[in-house]
């Protein structure tokens, strides 16, 4: 009997693959190739050890004599050739980029991890318990969006570093980067979930649950939070792109990721000084990778937000 009903019940995968979603993913060429550049992208940053030529990096693998060769051609000192060319110090801009975006996306990543739990936690409080808790955390959220995000995280980072030891300061530098771009992004989580939370908590199953003696906290994480959590999924993929793009500034601007851990935005910043004089690969194609890294991210999170949209359907 045990074998007939498995044999009937089809598996998670069967189900994922049969789903609706799914099935809007495949149909939609936009979604698919940016799911595609999004996926090499990624795997090409986590396993950057084993695809990247050399460590650019590492003091020991650099050779001055190699600084400035153009993509493709050989260095008239050398005789080495690079696909991407090399910049200023000798460094492979291929291996160089590859590094700076295991970077990146871990900034990106971790600070989005970081706005949505603070977001979620602060939003499922101000919608369910209310009075004074909700005012203060509303208020709060909207004096935030008076300001532009990146201003903010510009604030909060310097005030970060600010107080971090000197000694330090380049160790901590990614970690004061993903709590100054985390705390100027969770609002959006915040009144999302607020606004999920108030329809949600009328309904007969919290009602039901508090009639049960459930304690609050219970009922916040085991019943109301997973009825909110589509819209945030969204928002979180949209955010990833953003906070991509907003550490990239930051790191442009010479407040982001240290020198000796240098994000696309900081070999960016590193290229934009020599594409006047006509080493124009140190710039390029670090942007290049940005702008495909953000955009694919991007266009995935506009097909989920349409996808699980109700209205659209």
């Amino acid at each position: 009997m045990t074998d007939k009903v498995s044999k009937t019940t089809p598996s998670r995968l069967r189900r994922a693959l049969d789903s609706d979603l799914f099935h809007a993913f495949k149909t939609s060429p936009v979604a698919v190739v940016s799911a595609i550049v999004t996926f090499v992208l990624v795997f090409s940053a986590v396993f950057a050890p084993l695809i990247a030529t050399t460590d650019p990096f590492n003091p020991t693998s650099l050779n001055l004599m190699n600084g400035f060769t153009s993509p493709l051609s050989p260095n008239d000192f050398t005789g080495e050739s690079f696909v991407m060319g090399t910049d200023d110090q000798g460094r492979d801009v291929y291996s160089t980029i590859l590094y700076g975006m295991r970077i990146s996306l871990f900034v990106g990543f971790a600070a989005v991890l970081f706005a949505m739990v603070l977001g979620i936690v602060l939003g499922l409080t101000a919608g369910f318990i209310g009075g004074w808790t909700e005012t203060i955390i509303m208020r709060a959220a909207d004096v935030q969006l008076t300001f532009p995000s990146i201003l903010v995280a510009m604030l909060i980072f310097g005030f970060a570093k600010g107080i971090t030891p000197i000694e330090y300061r380049d160790q901590m530098a990614i970690w004061v980067l993903i709590l100054a771009i985390g705390l100027s992004d969770w609002v959006q989580f915040a009144r999302v979930v607020r606004g999920a939370t108030l329809v949600e908590k009328n309904k007969d199953y919290v009602a039901a649950a508090h009639l049960m003696g459930r304690p609050t906290l219970i009922i916040m994480l085991r019943h109301i939070l997973p009825n909110v959590l589509s819209p945030v999924l969204v928002i979180a993929t949209i955010s990833l792109a953003l906070a991509i793009i907003a550490e990239a500034t930051l790191s442009f601007l010479g407040v982001g990721a240290p020198p000796t851990q240098p994000s696309l935005g900081t070999l960016i910043r590193i290229g934009q000084q020599y594409l006047f004089s006509g080493e124009w690969w140190i710039l390029f194609f670090p942007a290049c990778t940005l702008l495909a890294l953000a955009l694919s991210v991007n266009l995935l999170g506009d097909w989920l937000r349409d996808a699980l949209n109700p209205r659209l359907k």
